[in-house]
This record gives structure tokens, C-alpha cells and sequence, in this order.
């Protein structure tokens, strides 16, 4: 796939629709609209073969299925990708990816069906390994400064163009290696998210240091996607889950949690 080599802004260009959905408040009657959040039902296809059905917003769906592709371990690197094509309109789009015969070997392989993320995300896992996959660990990164996460939470909802519109939309955040914003991308789907990023950043030049936020609490399957997008850093504004500590301390990932009213915690690596 060709790449980018210009800069990408922090988030994607977006159009606000001039009216939102109406509605009537409970009590004394009054009308109102408001914008809500958007999405849209993708269907993911290799080489032919559906794989997936995924609900997800629907801006920057290209980074989504690179990234989706990537961090669920359906290719190895963007290089076995050779071709990506997006169609459909309004609630029903389909991509659709042309990849490396060894990855759709093994695709093939280690197929199952993936009907939608649940909450836990990992709905229509059929075996306990593809839970708990193994990973190659991380060469160990440096800690960002603490100066790197002052006043992070509102920088993010600057970040955020999407949800500054309609809310309810999870954010995953390139921080640069000089503690700015450099890239944001919004799903509403927090595994969404993630991917989208991941896609954004492996259609970029690679970004010394930094490190990559999450707006949305971090369990297991968040961090195997880093691990597999070989993210160094992984900052979360609600806390991780045990397991989630322990998988990012096994595997060289730094893991952070930045609450509201305390300082940032580092979980990983072991203090």
C-alpha cells in the first residue's frame, strides 16, 4: 500500500450534520436536537473470504481495517497488504483487502468468526489460546516525563473533535516525544479506536518516543493489540484490569494510569 509521507493532523476533517436528532425533554415540554454519534455496520473481507462484521464509526475506515488487520494478527506488517478498497454508503460499508498468500494461508488456518466485539472484546473467540495468544515481548522503553501527562485529560477533549459534536465516541491518542498531540483518532467502539490508530500510525513515518492514550479503561485484548502494534507506552484514563498488568509486565509493554485526582500510576513495569 502506498504510504503517506506528509504530516497527518491530530484528527480527521469532519463534516457536523446542520441539525441533530430531535428530541423532548421529560417535564415541562421542550423540544430540542442534538448531534449524536454516528456508525455504521463494515464488513471485512480477505481476499475474498468475509472475515468480520464490525460496528464502528464511521470516519477514518481505512486506518481501521489496516489497524483491525495488524492488531488481531491477521498479517504480520502492512507490507502484506496490497491493496484496500472501501464502498458502500449510510449504515452498511464493506472493505474490502487484498493480502500476501502466506497471510491468507494462515488466516485461513486460524479462521473463526467474528460477528462484532462484545463489551469484553472477545466475542466469537472458539479456543482458549486465541484468549490468551502468544506474543513477542518489547524491547523495554523509557518512561515518558511526568511534565508528558500534566493536564493530558484536557488536552485529549481538545483532541477529540468528534466528541466535542455528539460525545459518546472512546479517543486513542499519539503523544510525540515532546509530550504534544500529535494524531486522534475516535471510534465508538474503544477497541475501535485503537485500531484506527494503530492503522494511522503504520501508514506514517515512524514517530521516536512518545507513547499512545486510551480514553477508556484498558483490559487484556487492548493490550494485545499494542504488544502486536509494538507500541511502547500505553496510557489509560480509567484503570487497567489485573490481568491486563500482568500480560503488559510479561511483555515489556508500559502500562499507565492517569486518574482524575491523583498522580499518573505506573503499573508496568513492576515497581
Amino acid at each position: 500500500m502506498p504510504r503517506p509521507t506528509s504530516p497527518a493532523p491530530p484528527h480527521p476533517t469532519i463534516a457536523t450534520p446542520a441539525e441533530g436528532c430531535g428530541y423532548i425533554e421529560l417535564g415541562p415540554e421542550q423540544r430540542g436536537a442534538s448531534v449524536l454519534a454516528e456508525e455504521c455496520a463494515l464488513a471485512i473481507a480477505y481476499n475474498g473470504l468475509s472475515q468480520a462484521v464490525m460496528m464502528v464509526s464511521p470516519e477514518a475506515l481505512e486506518d481501521f481495517a489496516v489497524g483491525f488487520s495488524l492488531s488481531n494478527g491477521l498479517i504480520d506488517s502492512i507490507d502484506e497488504i496490497y491493496d484496500l478498497r472501501l464502498s458502500g454508503e449510510g449504515a452498511a460499508r464493506q472493505a474490502e483487502l487484498e493480502i500476501s498468500s502466506r497471510a491468507f494461508w494462515a488466516l485461513k488456518q486460524q479462521r473463526r468468526q467474528l460477528p462484532g466485539n462484545s463489551s469484553c472484546g472477545l466475542c466469537g473467540v472458539e479456543a482458549l489460546e486465541q484468549a490468551l495468544p502468544p506474543l513477542t515481548s518489547l524491547v523495554p522503553s523509557p518512561l515518558p516525563p511526568p511534565d508528558h501527562l500534566h493536564d493530558l485529560r484536557q488536552r485529549i477533549g481538545q483532541a477529540q473533535a468528534l466528541a466535542r459534536h455528539s460525545g459518546a465516541l472512546h479517543a486513542a491518542l499519539q503523544v510525540d516525544a515532546t509530550g504534544e498531540i500529535v494524531l486522534c483518532r475516535e471510534d465508538i467502539g474503544r477497541h475501535n479506536a485503537l485500531d484506527k490508530l494503530i492503522g494511522a500510525l503504520q501508514q506514517r513515518p515512524p514517530v521516536p518516543g512518545g507513547f499512545v492514550v486510551l480514553t477508556s479503561r484498558c483490559s487484556l485484548e487492548l493490550i494485545h493489540k499494542a504488544v502486536r502494534a509494538r507500541l511502547g507506552t500505553l496510557v489509560t484514563l480509567s484503570a487497567p484490569s489485573a490481568l491486563s498488568v500482568q500480560w503488559a509486565r510479561r511483555h515489556g509493554l508500559n502500562l499507565i494510569h492517569l486518574p482524575h485526582h491523583s498522580p499518573p500510576r505506573v503499573y508496568s513495569p513492576a515497581p
